[in-house]
């Protein structure tokens, strides 16, 4: 069975934090080790609870302002330089938007709420027929069901996808489906990997 829908997750693939500066400052400030000020902002029962959509965005960062004991300036100023990194990978998104619509596209991402609306200038239907953010959906990658929503919305089978993620159990969950499956690194050449399964 040939491929016929190719499909993305976001973070760490589309977009990615090229410049680590704007968090290694916070990182300094307040002892942190790398990668520190992500463990705290990321790795909270309020984040797990956001990326389902069962906790909003203001209440991940309040947690991150008790943490941290920051003021409410501080914490308006962490908010917007936690992100000042973070650039979109425009010639991939490109490429995508290239094999419409000889292939169906999508993105399956776990987010939290209102990620829609930041990304809408480039994540969006000029590039992708179906878009799959967990906090819509109530749940998240690695469980079955958000690949099969994105499978169903997309009307192909699972041997009829493949699936790029910068996390490998999310790689291994879209396999275990009998999804194809590039696990992406900032070295992959998507289009080279895209070849060798019959994607041009």
């Amino acid at each position: 069975m040939s491929i016929r829908a190719v499909i993305f997750d976001i973070g760490g693939v589309l977009v990615r934090t090229e410049d680590l500066e704007p968090r290694r400052r916070w990182e300094r400030r307040f002892g942190l080790p790398d990668w520190g000020l992500a463990h705290i902002v990321f790795e909270s029962p309020v984040a797990a609870a956001a990326t389902i959509g069962q906790a909003s965005l203001d209440e991940v960062w309040a947690q991150v302002q008790k943490a941290l004991r920051l003021t409410p300036a501080e914490l308006t100023r962490l908010r917007h330089e936690f992100w000042a990194g973070d650039r979109y990978d425009a010639e991939l998104i490109r490429y995508i938007r290239s094999l419409r619509p000889r292939y169906k596209t999508g993105v399956i991402s776990n987010a939290w709420p209102q990620v829609r609306q930041m990304h809408r200038a480039h994540i969006n239907a000029e590039t992708f027929d179906e878009i799959l953010y967990s906090a819509e959906e109530g749940v998240a990658k690695p469980k079955a069901e958000i690949y099969q929503r994105a499978l169903t919305r997309l009307g192909v089978a699972p041997a009829e996808a493949v699936f790029v993620d910068d996390v490998l159990e999310n790689i291994q969950a879209a396999r275990a489906l009998g999804m194809a499956g590039v696990h992406f690194n900032k070295n992959t050449n998507v289009p080279a990997e895209f070849a060798k399964l019959g994607i041009h």
